[in-house]
């Protein structure tokens, strides 16, 4: 369905009788969570390059008994091979307690109040800055594209 590239698409308009203060905070909150997701994907980052670093630690070893340095392939075997990266977990276990807890009570939050405000519409501070910021008339600075997103 086709709309006018010039305004902006109905879900992206605060209800009737939103105040700016309400769409101020909800922005601040859309913040807040981008910085969450960040550190969320930071937090895989982690999980991946640790994964990583073991199985060269693996491969070290293998190495070192190869060169006739069983005692040091032995230690490093032993000491850092598989080990915890905290108290009784390894990565995939932070990242389930993270992703099951904070990150899932955030989204969880963000979500209810976004419904309990403003019917649930997403990103309505960067709407209206983009409504601000762009050059009506203009070409690439339509307010939506010739078809909405399913």
């Amino acid at each position: 369905m086709s709309q006018n590239r010039e305004n902006p698409s109905s879900g992206h308009l605060p209800p009737p009788n939103t105040s700016t203060e309400t769409i101020d905070a909800l922005g601040k909150l859309s913040e807040a969570l981008e910085v969450v997701e960040d550190a969320r994907g930071s937090l895989y980052r982690f999980h991946r390059l640790t994964g990583r670093a073991d199985l060269a630690l693996g491969e070290a070893v293998d190495m070192f008994k190869e060169a006739g340095y069983d005692d040091i392939a032995r230690k490093l075997q032993d000491t850092m091979v598989g080990r915890n990266v905290l108290e009784g977990r390894w990565t995939f276990q932070v990242m389930e307690e993270y992703d099951d807890g904070y990150y899932k009570d955030f989204k969880t939050l963000e979500e209810e109040i976004r419904q309990q405000l403003v019917e649930g519409r997403r990103h309505l501070f960067e709407a209206q800055m983009k409504e601000d910021r762009r050059t009506h008339g203009q070409r690439h600075h339509e307010a939506s594209p010739t078809e909405e997103p399913l």
